[in-house]
């Protein structure tokens, strides 16, 4: 037999041993799993030890021989790789159950639960975020419903109950009126880690600062004069848990800091980089700890309280600041003690931590027959350096795939059309990839109906051409620390 072919059935031979033992490896876990998810949470596993070796070699020999290179085997991994074999002669005893029919109609079917059918010609779903200036205009939730929108998006973080309550109703009003469905995901706060000035530039709501300028972070900003610069991150427990040597992002990354020393009175940033025309530190302003453990709760005792309304009226939760399973089983316990059937929950993610926790996250998701993610590109971005923000909302996509989850697609999709009218040339390719996931988000601008016109003519055309690229499989850093932490 050809050297090349027998090396391409030893690799596959090893692949499909692995995975065939993950099910008894793994076999507790996936009997505390939802028995719907059972098979996505196994084929996921399949994933994860195919993503956690490195099959870049193997890969070429595939495509050289015309057979399947394994590029696009999330949703049914290890019968792909049996097929694959079958088509060398090997005999196959017991075919995977997740074949790529069945990882195409779990998707769909749990899409439609979460965000409901697609509006008719759209590929995708469309979640809207609500703003209060839709309640002034008499048919303005008509024409949002009539140009795409699915799922209409309520930020607690603004406004309250009673306006929550108004949007609902006149959603409501516009379906009846349209024949029209909405669903309603209601998107808890979270932690408001946020700029509040405590001396210099208080009154005034900013402080010039300078490359290479040291400022503080403390609580109360307490033993400091006044043309200092002294910021309370807004939230308790942030300052204890900083390190030297850690990074400290203001203002969607704008603004680069480094902790230089930790006090009693308060913690010592130099600043490195600031990127804004102006050199200004502005109040109100969001505040990133990439590199940091912090001690702040991802369920606030704000977001408690909104779980009642959420309960009683939303479709979906989105869980803000999500970062490890533990997080997503106090959300549930908490939602349960106001109703037997919890609304799905949708993970945000958008922090360092959460991308690291990301396998343990899908799994402890599972244990509901429904949840989904949402990939929290704002965040995220400054979280884990803009230079990797590409590759990291792939290397979410593909996970969520293997596990059958849907994937939301959010944060400044065509936000320069929503705000200025005119769309960006590099936008439009984003929106083009936007429209691959189950679910795109749009924020709240000026010019929203338009937005919706765009996106439904990007999202057909680049639905129309999409063919998966040939793509090789370099070790995936997030499944081989998964197996490293399920091992120790």
């Amino acid at each position: 037999m050809d050297p090349i072919r027998t090396a391409i059935k030893k690799q596959l031979l090893f692949l499909d041993s692995e995975m065939i033992q993950v099910k008894d490896q793994f076999q507790e876990l996936l009997q505390g799993l939802s028995p719907d998810n059972r098979d996505s949470a196994l084929n996921f596993l399949h994933y994860l030890v195919l993503r956690k070796t490195d099959i870049q070699e193997l890969q070429q020999q595939l495509h050289e021989y015309g057979l399947s290179s394994l590029a696009s085997c999330e949703s049914h991994t290890h019968r792909q790789i049996q097929v694959t074999m079958e088509r060398l002669g090997v005999k196959i005893l017991h075919p995977a159950v997740c074949t790529m029919d069945y990882g195409l109609q779990a998707m769909e079917q749990r899409s439609h639960r979460l965000f409901g059918l697609p509006r008719e010609t759209w590929p995708s779903s469309v979640m809207v975020t609500m703003d209060a200036s839709f309640l002034e205009g008499k048919y303005q939730m008509e024409a949002l419903l009539k140009n795409g929108m699915g799922v209409a998006r309520i930020n607690c973080a603004h406004d309250d109950e009673s306006v929550w309550l108004k949007m609902i109703e006149n959603i409501g009003e516009a379906s009846k009126k349209t024949g029209l469905s909405c669903k309603i995901h209601l998107d808890l706060a979270g932690p408001k880690i946020r700029t509040v000035l405590l001396k210099k530039g208080k009154s005034e709501g900013k402080a010039e600062i300078k490359k290479g300028e040291k400022i503080w972070l403390s609580e109360k900003g307490k033993g400091f004069s006044s043309k200092q610069v002294v910021i309370s991150p807004n939230e308790p427990g942030v300052i204890q848990t900083l390190k030297v040597g850690e990074r400290v992002f203001f203002d969607d990354g704008l603004i680069l800091a480094r902790v230089d020393k930790v006090t009693e009175k308060g913690v010592a940033l130099k600043v490195e980089r600031i990127s804004s025309k102006k050199p200004f530190l502005k109040a109100e302003k969001g505040i990133n700890f990439p590199d940091s453990d912090l001690a702040v709760p991802s369920l606030t005792a704000f977001d408690r309280s909104c779980l009642p309304f959420a309960c009683k009226f939303a479709d979906t939760v989105g869980f803000s600041f999500v970062r490890k399973p533990e997080d997503l089983v106090e959300l549930r316990a908490e939602m349960r003690k106001f109703t037997a059937k919890i609304p799905p929950v949708i993970l945000k993610i958008e922090t360092q931590e959460a991308v690291v926790r990301l396998p343990e996250l899908l799994l402890e998701g599972m244990k509901e027959k429904d949840f989904g993610v949402m990939i929290a590109r704002g965040d995220l971005a400054v979280e884990i350096g803009f230079e990797r923000l590409v590759e990291i909302q792939e290397e979410i996509s593909w996970l969520c795939e293997a596990a059958h989850v849907p994937v939301i697609w959010a944060t400044q999709v065509l936000e320069n059309l929503h705000k200025s009218g005119i769309a960006s040339r590099a936008e439009i390719t984003d929106a083009g990839r936007a429209a691959m996931a189950e679910c795109i988000m749009i924020n709240k601008g000026d010019h929203t109906l338009e937005v919706l016109k765009t996106l439904k003519d990007i999202a057909k055309r680049s639905r129309a051409l999409k063919v998966k690229n040939r793509l090789t499989f370099r070790p995936l850093r997030i499944a081989e620390r998964f197996f490293e932490r399920e091992g120790s």
